[in-house]
Order: structure tokens, then C-alpha cells, then sequence
């Protein structure tokens, strides 16, 4: 299956996208796109949520190859935290340097709002499970990786020089995970406020700590969804994060489509 991802490019892509909920019509950005369903690829399981694709999207931004995750498979679907990964392990040995992750998050910090989009500076593993535990092989890195720069600095630069070039707010902030499905309580928002996060949301670490450990450079973004419980009174939805993504769709695009510019200008 490498061999036919593979036969799609001539050099690897710069980088790959990761498309959270309702976010995957940022692969319209690519021109001369073809697309591949994840389940012609042995042993990637396929995502069970609306608004997760399931496929790759392979093309062109700003004439540099990208590769968009259009869709992820989440923890609290039922699969195994090797099966939530295995396509940053796929991205990795494809030889893409980069994994650009975005995602639809609850706003915690007070001060955000609906359609907000947030740089991922940091995380907060609050699950308790550990995407790095089991037997160790050499080929994935080290053992005890270092996680003090999971979000590479001059990969976040270059997003905030994109983000002052197109005029679009984008806010700065920590990411917990939480497992879900259920969304957290009141309680549960205040604890993770105390800790010090920003957003909320149901993915992305323990993709961002595998990609850490392979020595991948890493980026995110979230897209701010709804006010986490407790910090208005309306119950939460999935058709509410949908229906932001739309609101801050328009913004996104210009802020990506600046920031692939500036891995051009760099001549990566």
C-alpha cells in the first residue's frame, strides 16, 4: 500500500494535514487532487463520526504537495489507542516531515468565542492513557521522548506571520484531552481552567506525542466550537461544532493557505 501512496508524488509531501470535525473542506484548497478511502489501506481503521471523511487527499497547495487526513478515528470509538495513531506511524514512514493537526475544541478560557481559532502552544494529557506505552523498537524513537517542544516553535511562527498577513484573529492557547464521548461536566471544565487549558476537545494528543516521538515537526489549530459546560447555561452538541466550523471556515483557509506560502518562501 506505501508503493501505491507512494506512486502519487514524486518527493514526499511537506506535509500532512490533519482534518477534524467539520474541517475537511480545507482539502479544497488542492488542485489536481486524487483521493483514496481509507479502507483501501491494510490495517487503518476507518472514522465512525459525522464529519470525518475517511480518505486521503493528496494535491497541490500553493504548487506544494500536501497530503489531507480528511478524517480520524477517536479513542472513544471503541479502538485500540495503537489503532488512533496508526496513521502518524503511516504518515511518518511515507517520509512526510510535518503533521499539521486541527480539530474542533470547547472553549475553557472565558475570553473565546464560537468560530475562534487557536494556535495549540501546549497540551494536557488528562486521559490517562499514554499512546507511547508497550514494547519498545528502536525504529519509533526514543524510549523516554522529551515533550518540552512537542509544538515546534518555528512551525507556530510561521503561523502567527500568516495569521498578521491575512488579518485573522488567532488566539494562543493549551489543549486538554479528554476521551469522551460524553462532554465534561461543569466540574470537569473548572479542574481542567485550573490547570491551565484553553480548549477542550476529545483528540489530537495522542497524535501530537506519537508524531513528537518520530521526530515529526508538529503544528496545530483549533477551531473553537462552543463554550464549554458550565460557561453558559445551553446544553453542548455535535451539530453546534458543525455549524461553527462553518462560521470560521473562510478564516481558516486564508490562515492555511498563508501559512503553506511560508514553507514555500523557506524553501523546505
Amino acid at each position: 500500500m506505501h508503493k501505491k501512496l507512494e506512486s502519487l508524488w514524486k518527493k514526499p509531501p511537506v506535509i500532512a494535514v490533519q482534518l477534524g470535525s467539520g474541517l475537511k473542506s480545507l482539502a479544497d484548497t488542492a488542485t489536481d487532487a486524487v483521493h483514496i478511502p481509507y479502507e483501501e489501506i491494510p490495517g487503518l481503521p476507518r472514522p465512525g463520526v459525522e464529519g470525518h471523511g475517511g480518505e486521503f487527499i493528496f494535491g497541490y497547495v500553493e504548487s506544494l504537495p500536501v497530503l489531507f487526513l480528511s478524517g480520524r478515528v477517536h479513542y472513544y470509538e471503541g479502538k485500540e489507542i495503537d489503532e488512533v495513531t496508526a496513521i502518524v506511524r503511516l504518515v511518518h514512514a511515507l517520509g512526510i516531515p510535518r503533521l499539521f493537526l486541527t480539530n474542533a475544541a470547547g472553549a475553557v478560557n472565558e475570553t473565546f468565542r464560537p468560530g475562534d481559532l487557536m494556535m495549540i502552544t501546549d497540551h494536557i494529557n488528562f486521559s490517562g492513557i499514554n499512546p507511547l506505552r508497550g514494547p519498545y523498537h528502536e525504529k519509533d524513537g526514543p524510549r523516554f521522548p522529551d515533550q518540552s517542544e512537542v509544538y515546534t516553535k518555528h512551525l507556530q511562527e510561521k503561523l502567527l506571520q500568516a495569521a498578521q498577513e491575512t488579518a485573522v484573529s488567532l488566539k494562543k492557547g493549551v489543549y486538554i484531552w479528554f476521551t469522551g464521548p460524553s462532554y465534561e461536566t461543569p466540574a470537569e471544565v473548572k479542574a481542567a481552567r485550573v490547570l491551565g487549558a484553553d480548549a477542550v476537545g476529545m483528540s489530537t494528543v495522542p497524535e501530537a506525542m506519537v508524531a513528537n516521538r518520530l521526530g515529526m515537526e508538529v503544528c496545530g489549530i483549533s477551531m473553537i466550537s462552543n463554550m464549554a459546560a458550565g460557561i453558559i447555561d445551553s446544553p453542548l452538541s455535535h451539530e453546534e461544532v458543525l455549524e461553527a466550523a462553518k462560521l470560521s471556515e473562510q478564516n481558516f483557509r486564508q490562515l492555511f493557505l498563508s501559512f503553506i506560502r511560508s514553507l514555500k518562501n523557506a524553501r523546505i
